[in-house]
């Protein structure tokens, strides 16, 4: 019989500990099943030192996959590892651009049946990792305000609605109205695609391809082809903002002449000072940071 070892956050709501019973009913159909419950990274770490070889699924979000990905790659075992995800975030972008099921019951059975194969990383040179995508410029400032409203309409909801699933949206509406322009220098693979006379609205650089619930702001992103998506929107102009936010709503916004795709192993992004949002997380401000992927970092169970 397969042993897992499925983590989860300790301060779940209500919704989240019943998918959480729906899946394990699937789960305990097949496998031996240990459910750990943490609520900080000495938690995790410390569940994570008994996982014994066992594969690790995760019970969260997009936040809660980063932080189990980052607490193996500290403790220099990741590469031992084969995760599975059942989603049970806000936005799941993760789970979205890699095809596992949102219905819980759905991603269960996959963990019984779905195949462990290799995923990339993305590493940056402080050590942090990026499992799905890192952005900066509007979009990072679209997170920002994304979060804050997310809070706010998190608690509010009836039945399985939540209204905190209208925070993504309703950030990048209110950057939408008066986004900056950065001057950025973009490196890839050490050639300069970007120099700083070229303002940018963004930079987007994706080993999964969406973000915010299902935006696809690297829609060619693949997280098993050892290759690093990058996307510059040049869309500076005011009608051009429109026209860019437009497309990205419709996932047509690469196809627009002000906007530039590319595809490498490193990137470099240095200038302007600017946030970033990592899986999510936003951290900043910053005036340089560069990113590496490391092919088949892990094994991950996916369809």
């Amino acid at each position: 019989m397969r042993s897992l070892l499925v983590i989860t956050n300790a301060d779940a709501g209500t919704s989240d500990e019943e998918n959480l019973a729906t899946a394990l009913a699937v789960l305990r159909e097949e496998a031996s099943v240990e459910v750990a419950r943490t609520s900080n990274p000495g938690e995790l770490d410390g569940v994570l030192h008994r996982a014994g070889g066992r594969t690790v699924v995760v019970a969260g979000g997009d936040g809660s996959m980063h932080a189990v990905v980052t607490a193996l790659h500290k403790r220099r075992e990741l590469s031992g590892t084969t995760l599975a995800l059942l989603p049970m975030g806000t936005g799941n972008d993760f789970a979205r651009g890699n095809a596992i099921p949102l219905e819980i019951a759905d991603a269960a059975r996959l963990v019984l049946t779905g195949e462990a194969r290799p995923v990339d990383l993305l590493i940056d040179e402080p050590g942090n990792v990026v499992v799905n995508n890192v952005h900066v410029g509007v979009g990072a400032q679209a997170s920002r305000k994304a979060t804050k409203w997310k809070s706010r309409l998190g608690s509010v909801g009836v039945g399985k609605v939540n209204l905190g699933k209208l925070g993504y949206p309703i950030g990048a509406a209110l950057s939408a109205f008066h986004p900056p322009n950065w001057r950025l220098r973009v490196e890839l693979d050490g050639e300069v695609v970007n120099d700083v006379d070229r303002p940018v609205l963004m930079v987007a650089i994706g080993n999964g391809g969406n973000v915010g619930g299902g935006t696809e702001l690297n829609p060619e992103a693949d997280p098993e082809d050892g290759r690093l998506d990058v996307m510059i929107s040049r869309a500076v102009a005011p009608t051009a903002k429109i026209g860019y936010v437009v497309g990205l709503a419709r996932g047509r916004h690469d196809e627009r002449d002000d906007v530039v795709t590319l595809r490498g192993r490193s990137v470099k992004v240095s200038g302007d000072e600017f946030w970033l949002s990592a899986d999510g997380e936003i951290s900043g401000p910053e005036r340089s940071r560069s990113w590496r992927l490391e092919s088949a970092a892990y094994r991950m169970i996916l369809p």
